[in-house]
């Protein structure tokens, strides 16, 4: 356990150096674009730059780049740890990355800035019933069994103001508990064990694989935040800058596509992403095949991200809702 934690601490190192320096079936799948020939292959390889974290959903990514979907697009993918879709953004605006999957919180807080944030795709969304992909977790001695108990505790989230805190917000006080008086600590999800076990924190709101580890540890599940207050709500989504589409309208045009065939191959093929799970976050195999996976889609149509935005406004997260028109374009 501890060679796996410190392994999950040495990407969360590189997710912040990145924002210290910048800081259900699939929808239809696209045809790449002009520029490649009738194999969907091209002359010239593109190199392209993603932000993703380092998380089991990022499992879809990484097995389609194995699969060589992307090089069939003329794309060489590199992927950079990010810590959330909001430390993404800075990189994405300065340049220093192409593309940023992530919660669509960042993109929605940029486009209130103006900043020029599109989300083109969406990437993975939570299960409307059953285990869901992401959840609150305490140790099994904290005393936490439901939404309410979080009431007065230090509860981690992976970003302050984003999707995580806000959904359990909304889970907590519809349980009936009082969730300004909750302390949310930011915490990457590769350190929430190590903060619980320390008693830095009271509970932490992760994904699999901490999810999962946690429970089997003996530690409790409290609550599915996005399943209790907006089921099926994305949890990661694919964007870009007005700026990158503009100006290479063909290689967002390609990404997109070679996005949308990646996302399609997650979801008929779960075991390569179970097994790229496995590899590229050092867990044994055995561990990635009990992780839950969320629907991996394109399709922006059911994504919630409307949704967010008035619980986000209900909340006081933000003024008002952005201008979807321009924050949304399904590519």
């Amino acid at each position: 356990m501890k060679k796996r934690l410190a392994a999950f601490g040495l990407m969360a190192v590189a997710a912040l150096a990145l924002a210290g320096c910048t800081d259900s079936a699939a929808g239809p799948t696209a045809e790449p674009s002009d520029s490649a020939d009738a194999g969907g292959t091209t002359e010239e390889v593109r190199d392209v730059r993603v932000a993703a974290l380092p998380i089991a959903e990022s499992g879809a990514l990484w097995a389609a780049i194995d699969e060589g979907i992307f090089e069939e697009y003329g794309l060489n993918v590199e992927v950079v740890p990010a810590q959330g879709g909001a430390q993404a953004i800075p990189a994405l605006l300065s340049g220093d990355i192409d593309f940023a999957i992530g919660q669509p919180f960042g993109p929605i807080r940029a486009d209130l800035q103006d900043l020029g944030v599109v989300i083109f795709s969406n990437y993975a969304s939570s299960l409307t019933s059953g285990e869901d992909v992401n959840a609150v977790v305490a140790l099994g001695d904290a005393g936490i069994a439901g939404p309410a108990d979080l009431a007065g505790k230090r509860v981690a989230v992976n970003s302050l103001g984003a999707a995580g805190d806000l959904t359990i917000r909304k889970a907590v006080d519809d349980a009936g508990g009082d969730s300004s008086t909750i302390e949310f600590v930011e915490v990457a999800f590769p350190d929430a064990q190590a903060q619980l076990e320390a008693g830095n924190i009271d509970a932490a709101w992760v994904p699999d694989p901490f999810r999962g580890i946690v429970v089997g540890g003996g530690g409790v599940e409290v609550v599915a935040p996005y399943q209790a207050t907006i089921p099926g709500l994305t949890v990661l989504t694919n964007f870009t800058t007005q700026a990158k589409i503009d100006e290479d309208p063909e290689l967002v045009a390609d990404y997109a596509a070679a996005m949308a065939d990646a996302l399609e191959f997650a979801s008929q093929n779960k075991d390569a992403v179970r097994a790229a799970i496995a590899t590229n976050l050092e867990i044994p195999e055995e561990a990635a095949a009990g992780i839950v996976l969320p629907e991996f889609t394109a399709d922006l149509g059911s994504a919630g991200i409307e949704d967010l935005a008035a619980l986000a406004v209900e909340y006081g997260y933000i003024d008002a809702e952005p201008d979807f028109s321009r924050l949304i374009q399904q590519q």
